[in-house]
């Protein structure tokens, strides 16, 4: 039984992830998934059941997605690897490179991964956001990046919003006919000593959901950059968010532990807002 908080949130699964990040809605499965990038775990929730399942990755995790048929694709530290239903792992893509690692990730409507890295000492402009195709062949989609974090698309596929942390902004970017950008532009910034903003989600009003780190809170911004919801949390890093559930109507959100002093009994749970919003169904990766 799901144990309610301030502002209806309540905890999906207690757990003390050090870095809990990416969940992802798999509706052919029901469930939702979600990494623990220090922890080299990534995790399963079944809402319906509450059944769980935890499997370890060789290298630390920064995102894992459904693939359309079966299994996951992950953003590892040296690239981007796919599990089949069976297990079996193999590199779609292997660029390995000291000190850095792979981070947040997201399945474009395309079924293409867009793969984002960063340094673990958080070098500036050191990362990266690729577009990783169903056969792996990889383009470079942003560079000179610092801390590759949320991305997402709207509604129609014709924008894409993404977070490079260390500059507080969640960014839009007009997509071309190709899929990429054409044009970069702040959407909104994060004032400062309300937090970093982190991992999105974009809902079916077009709105961009942000977790904003040591900012203890979402916040939902409007196609139009403008801030219309505040949704305080109990613990003070939040990660990212996604919709899942029945019909898409309640948003998870994973956070960390990581780097805390005295992080709150919650820090590292999968939370959820109940009927939060309607999401956009996510596409499973095409490879």
């Amino acid at each position: 039984m799901s144990a309610h908080g301030r502002n209806g949130i309540e905890v999906a699964v207690r757990e003390h992830a050090a870095l809990g990040e990416g969940p992802t809605w798999d509706p052919a499965a029901g469930r939702l998934l979600w990494v623990d990038i220090l922890g080299a775990r990534v995790h399963t929730y079944d809402p319906a059941t509450g059944h769980r399942t935890v499997m370890a990755t060789e290298q630390h995790v920064g995102a894992a997605k459904p693939r359309v048929g079966g299994g996951l694709v992950v953003n590892l530290r040296d690239g981007v690897g796919s599990y089949d239903p069976d297990g079996t792992f193999g590199w779609l893509l292997r660029d390995p490179v000291p000190g850095r690692r792979g981070n947040d990730a997201a399945v474009a409507p395309d079924g293409s991964l867009w793969a984002g890295t960063m340094y673990y000492d958080e070098t500036p402009g050191g990362a990266a956001l690729t577009r990783v195709a169903p056969d792996g062949t990889a383009h470079t989609v942003l560079g000179q990046v610092t801390v590759s974090n949320g991305t997402g698309w709207s509604p129609d596929g014709s924008r894409a919003y993404y977070v490079d942390t260390p500059t507080r902004r969640i960014d839009v970017l007009d997509l071309g006919e190709d899929g990429l950008p054409v044009d970069r532009r702040p959407l909104a910034t994060v004032e400062e000593g309300a937090g970093f903003p982190d991992g999105l989600t974009v809902d079916a009003d077009g709105c961009v959901w942000v977790a904003l780190w040591d900012g203890a809170a979402l916040r939902r911004y409007t196609p139009a950059g403008v801030l219309d919801r505040v949704l305080p949390l109990p613990v003070a890093r939040p990660t990212a968010c996604a919709f899942g559930g029945t019909h898409l109507r309640d948003l998870y959100i994973t956070s960390a532990r990581t780097g805390q002093a005295a992080p709150h009994p919650l820090s590292g749970s999968l939370l959820v807002l109940p009927d939060a919003g309607t999401g956009l169904p996510q596409p499973a990766f095409a490879g």
